[in-house]
């Protein structure tokens, strides 16, 4: 809990970024630092205080921590400041007519216990409370909004087909897997230990799953575990697995590209040969960024809240307790440390 300065302000711990990172970060790249906020907003400002309750670990974060090269979809972090993620936080003072003291909320807000939030178009008021709050950093949040996109909107399955999901275990294949068989379709998921493949065919519905690090031939695995081709790949991971992929892949099949973690560390990106079979086999590739689809979260919630409550869907998180673990909970994403969602408690309420 942050304490009382004085006059209204309290103590504000934050994470930063002490520098651009290159390969792969390490805690000492995040140092803390305290700062102080008032707990009130000075008069007629239209921003939003918040108090953080729970913070996203996401891989794109990764890609905000490197030297901008060239104009991306979201800016770098910028040095010396905060680091900034999704979270789920309480208002706690509003000039902003949309959000009222006491709202719970989700969106983006810094790594600190207190946040000042002035572009609110992407914070999202909390209505279903009688969820997890926690869910709304995965599955009622990011992370569940792109399943939902790139599976049904970019993918657009149909009942019956084949359907491959790298990291099929984090925050985001977990879902597309669930959604895949609920359409009725044969899913295959890749991982990176014996546990996360058990969780995936045991407790995850997935048909079969592999652990990638134990094949040596990643074509192989793929024609093994789907003899007449894939009809939807969910591409997390891009690199090797991708272009093995490609190779498998059916006539007038879809792929859609969320995430590429296996290159977010690498100075020098691996390539993607086999890119001819886009031509040959009529493939479609599309990559996403899901505030595109935004708009659509009301008709994500009427479908993905009753499968939630009826059981249909199960959803696995890794939860780090406290607020000075985010550090290493960050960066065990890209060692494959967790298992589900990776979110860390700041302040549970």
């Amino acid at each position: 809990m942050a304490g009382n300065v004085d006059g209204g302000e309290v103590r504000n711990k934050q994470v930063l970024l002490k520098d651009f990172v290159s390969g792969f970060p390490n805690e000492s790249d995040m140092p803390f630092t305290t700062s102080s906020v008032s707990l009130k907003l000075p008069e007629g400002s239209s921003d939003v205080l918040v108090k953080n309750l729970y913070l996203s670990c996401d891989p794109y974060m990764r890609n905000r921590m490197s030297k901008p090269l060239r104009p991306s979809y979201v800016d770098s972090f910028q040095p010396g400041s905060p680091i900034i993620g999704l979270g789920v936080s309480k208002v706690i003072d509003s000039g902003n007519q949309n959000f009222r003291e006491g709202d719970l909320v989700w969106g983006m807000t810094g790594w600190e216990e207190y946040s000042v939030i002035s572009s609110t178009e992407s914070l999202f008021k909390i209505q279903h409370t009688d969820l997890p709050l926690s869910y709304y950093t995965g599955i009622l949040g990011m992370p569940g909004m792109t399943a939902y996109t790139g599976f049904y909107e970019i993918c657009a399955p149909k009942k019956g087909e084949t359907v491959f999901v790298s990291a099929a275990a984090g925050a985001v294949g977990q879902l597309v897997g669930q959604f895949a068989k609920l359409m009725g379709c044969y899913v295959v998921g890749s991982a990176g230990s014996k546990g996360k493949v058990d969780l995936l065919k045991n407790k995850l519905g997935f048909d079969e799953a592999f652990n990638y690090k134990e094949e040596p031939n990643l074509d192989a695995a793929l024609t093994r575990h789907f003899p007449e081709g894939i009809d939807i790949y969910f591409d997390n991971v891009g690199g090797k697995m991708l272009d093995a992929v490609l190779l498998n892949m059916r006539i007038h099949g879809r792929i859609a590209v969320c995430g590429m973690i296996s290159q977010y560390n690498l100075d020098n990106p691996e390539g993607v040969h086999n890119l001819f079979n886009l031509v040959s086999k009529r493939i479609r590739m599309e990559g996403f960024l899901v505030t595109e689809y935004y708009h659509l979260y009301p008709k994500f919630l009427e479908k993905v809240i009753p499968f939630i409550k009826q059981g249909k869907i199960v959803y696995v998180e890794d939860v780090v307790e406290g607020f000075e673990n985010a550090p290493s909970a960050l960066i065990g994403l890209f060692h494959g440390r967790n298992v589900g969602k990776q979110l860390v408690v700041v302040d549970p309420e």
